[in-house]
């Protein structure tokens, strides 16, 4: 949430509906002075699993069947499970990005070790003969591009650009977002 929190920046919240919670709202967005903030971290993976079944990724279009939340690697779930008619199995690990710093959107925000697992994990996939995705989510409108936030969590940088030459693709896209919805916009391009 870094650079979002701010005094007077309009939130925008749902109500949760579930008991037992220690709040009864959960924060959804937050509005800058130039662009709506998606910060629910669950609402990304329902974006970009809504584009795919919407064919608007195009290099996600051609499988038959898409799961979410299965079972995989050293006791993960990814976060989308694609698979074609030839039952070759595509991972997808989505990240809500929400730092953005000069138009360039940068992912972590904080350290993660998590995420540093995601990428080990998605990199076993592959050496497995498996598809795997790391997708950010560049959940506000004015990003150009996207790079790794090295300055913050440089051991995840370092472990990402260890991914993709592994094999781990790596796809940013934005989102078009206002208080009527959020969809995802286009695809940004990588600076590694």
């Amino acid at each position: 949430m870094k650079g979002l929190i701010h005094e007077g920046n309009t939130v925008y919240l749902s109500l949760s509906g579930k008991t037992g919670r220690k709040t009864a709202f959960t924060l959804e967005m937050i509005q800058l002075p130039f662009t709506f903030v998606g910060v629910n971290t669950l609402r990304a993976n329902l974006i970009v699993k809504r584009a795919i079944e919407q064919g608007r990724i195009p290099e996600l279009t051609d499988y038959d069947h898409l799961q979410t939340e299965k079972r995989y690697g050293t006791n993960s779930r990814i976060d989308i499970l694609l698979t074609d008619r030839r039952k070759t199995p595509c991972f997808i690990e989505v990240k809500n990005c929400t730092l953005v710093e000069e138009k360039i959107a940068r992912f972590p925000d904080a350290v993660t070790s998590r995420g540093l697992k995601h990428l080990v994990d998605l990199q076993s996939e592959v050496k497995k003969g498996h598809r795997a995705i790391m997708f950010y989510l560049v959940n506000r409108m004015d990003a150009e591009a996207f790079r790794p936030a090295d300055d913050i969590d440089p051991v995840y940088g370092k472990e990402l650009r260890k991914a993709i030459k592994r094999g781990v693709e790596i796809f940013a896209w934005d989102v078009s977002i206002d208080t009527a919805g959020i969809s995802v916009r286009r695809s940004l391009p990588c600076l590694l």
